[in-house]
């Protein structure tokens, strides 16, 4: 199942929709427009979060947590690394591989494929192509990628 994620170039409040393959929205993202990037709420079409990620405040290097219904599910942290950046997630079992830079990446749980991320370029703001290979994935692998997308805006 793929989501699409077109972020808008320009808003205040880092609002953005994730759509299906048809174009449908799925869910609905929007940040705290004062905690400076550091809440990303995610909304089903119905209104209801079914996701929530926070960054820790106080860390040498970018650390999230990442809340689904309101339980806590994972935390993303940025590896030190003098090159390239790497990501461990705690709590799901996951690992990650690929170029973070580019948004070309994959998440695996053990050897199963979770899903995959790639940036469409050439189109006017960031548009991310999310391919989940399992639906009860859906909402832990996209709350998973907004992580490391705020980590690597941080």
């Amino acid at each position: 199942m793929d989501l699409y994620i077109r972020q808008k170039v320009f808003s205040l409040r880092n609002k953005f929709s994730v759509m299906d393959f048809a174009g449908n929205d799925r869910y609905y993202v929007e940040g705290d427009f004062l905690s400076l990037r550091n809440k990303l709420h995610v909304y089903d079409t119905a209104g209801r979060e079914v996701a929530y990620i926070q960054r820790k405040l106080i860390s040498f290097l970018p650390r999230f947590y990442v809340y689904t219904n309101g339980a806590y599910l994972a935390e993303i942290v940025r590896k030190f690394t003098f090159f390239a950046p790497r990501y461990r997630i705690d709590g799901l079992g996951w690992h990650i591989e690929g170029d973070f830079f580019e948004h070309n990446y994959v998440i695996y749980d053990g050897e199963r494929l979770v899903a995959s991320i790639y940036k469409k370029w050439l189109s006017w703001g960031d548009f991310y192509v999310l391919d989940i290979k399992n639906s009860e994935d859906e909402i832990p692998a996209l709350a998973v990628v907004l992580a490391i997308d705020c980590a690597l805006q941080s």
